[in-house]
């Protein structure tokens, strides 16, 4: 609770907030595994904020309907007659038992499996047993439905929101959403999904995938030296260069389609078996990244697939390799496809973190949804090589943090501010500020974050 009414201007008073970020490039290690913390996260972070509930094409008929839970909270999503996507809190009105688990199909609704309340695809109440042993005053017809949750629908998902008073959901996620919606993200299908217990804070585990500060130490195989252009531009080798970018493709693409897919590799392939770089290194660059867009594109658009102009994103200013949408929801979009990344606490020292490969197919043609995955350990051989060596990192840093010399990490404050960034955006959340007073905030917060610097925040 809010000492006081945030919805009067000047009369909020924030609320304390423990090991706050005073300085922006310093965050107190606490943050990552303090129960008093985490609480407050709970309280004051998670239910107002829009967390992507499930992909649309998990609910793809009428009454279709899957649960998603946040910490203690449960929510049923339900796909409408008329298309639509709606969501309840999972409680029956009766004594709180939950009406539905894991995922399935009401064709006739929900039963509550205790004592047998009905309810309709829409929440609505359609019976009670018994009700003759009912005093009138606890079976009032408009408090009887199960209790509706905020929903909304974007970019192939549908969110929900606890909070009535949050703005709506691409607004709460500018810049990110336009940046997605050129992408054109909600086209694009998953084609495989797989999940991670990780026994890391939730930040902690999102943190390590929001820099590329790592990446020369913790992914070796994408250092490759071919790739890097002399200083004397007489040295420069066009071929040799290109086969260097033709590796990193090939090292990027696998088990991580979604980053780079297979057939965007194979149209490079194409491409650099026909096409003469020029000498100069920067037009040679500058080519061929021109060219491969275009390839790119021209195949995909061949197959029917609904892709965006690639040369036209990177003149918005729109093609970077990562987009954050505040507080879980991370989207990597390279050339044709991309990689989806949801984060969800589990505990103070721990995360449940999902990857969806997401690549394009034509308009009838799309796959049925993966199955639930398996939730596999942070060490279990079968994932992919790039998040195989982040999940191997994150647990040592988790332990570090309890040391007792440690105090809080140093970041840098040109190539990690993203972190400093979000982390002060969490405390304007703990300190019940009102979402009018953070939402420029959080417009500084969903963007690009990779190479992000600390920048100044209007909290």
């Amino acid at each position: 609770m809010t000492v006081s009414d945030p919805t009067v201007p000047g009369t909020h008073r924030p609320l304390p907030v423990p090991f706050a970020v005073e300085r922006a490039d310093r965050i107190r290690k606490e943050r990552y595994f303090d129960e008093e913390f985490y609480a407050l996260e709970a309280e004051h972070l998670w239910p107002r904020v829009w967390q992507m509930a499930c992909r649309l094409e998990e609910i793809p008929a009428p009454r279709d309907w899957v649960e998603y839970t946040i910490l203690d909270q449960s929510v049923v999503v339900v796909r409408q007659d008329d298309g639509s996507v709606v969501a309840f809190q999972n409680a029956c009105r009766h004594r709180g038992v939950r009406v539905a688990e894991g995922r399935g199909r009401c064709d006739s609704g929900f039963t509550c499996p205790f004592h047998g309340w009905c309810y309709g695809p829409d929440g609505a109440n359609t019976a009670v047993t018994g009700k003759r042993y009912f005093d009138p005053g606890n079976l009032d017809p408009a408090d009887l439905d199960l209790t509706p949750v905020r929903c909304e629908t974007w970019g192939g998902c549908a969110f929900i929101n606890f909070d009535d008073a949050a703005p709506p959901l691409h607004e709460s996620f500018e810049p990110a959403s336009t940046m997605l919606d050129a992408w054109r993200l909600s086209s694009m299908r998953a084609e495989w999904w797989v999940a991670a217990r990780l026994p890391v804070n939730w930040k902690l585990a999102q943190e390590a995938f929001v820099e590329q500060y790592h990446v020369v130490e913790s992914h070796p195989q994408l250092v490759i030296k071919n790739r890097v252009v002399p200083r004397d531009p007489t040295s420069f080798d066009p071929k040799v260069w290109l086969d260097g970018e033709l590796q990193y493709l090939r090292t990027m693409s696998v088990g991580m389609d979604g980053m780079i897919h297979r057939s965007d590799v194979a149209v490079a392939e194409r491409l650099a078996a026909a096409i003469e770089l020029p000498a100069d290194p920067a037009l040679a660059m500058a080519t061929w990244d021109r060219s491969l867009n275009e390839a790119v594109v021209s195949w995909h658009r061949e197959q029917g697939h609904d892709v965006p102009d690639l040369d036209e994103l990177t003149t918005l200013g729109f093609n970077e390799p990562m987009i954050y949408c505040f507080p879980h929801f991370i989207v990597l979009p390279m050339y044709s496809s991309a990689s989806q990344y949801r984060f969800r606490p589990l505990g103070p020292e721990e995360t449940l973190m999902e990857i969806w490969s997401l690549t394009r197919f034509p308009q009838g043609g799309e796959p049925e949804c993966p199955p639930v995955p398996e939730v596999w350990e942070h060490d279990d051989p079968r994932f992919p090589p790039i998040p195989a060596q982040d999940f191997a990192n994150v647990p040592r840093q988790q332990r570090g943090l309890h040391q007792r010399s440690f105090e809080y990490m140093r970041l840098s404050e040109k190539g990690e501010g993203h972190i400093a960034n979000y982390h002060r955006l969490v405390d304007g959340y703990l300190a019940g500020l009102p979402h009018a007073a953070l939402a420029s905030a959080q417009r500084e917060i969903c963007v690009a974050p990779l190479e992000r610097p600390v920048v100044a925040l209007d909290l």
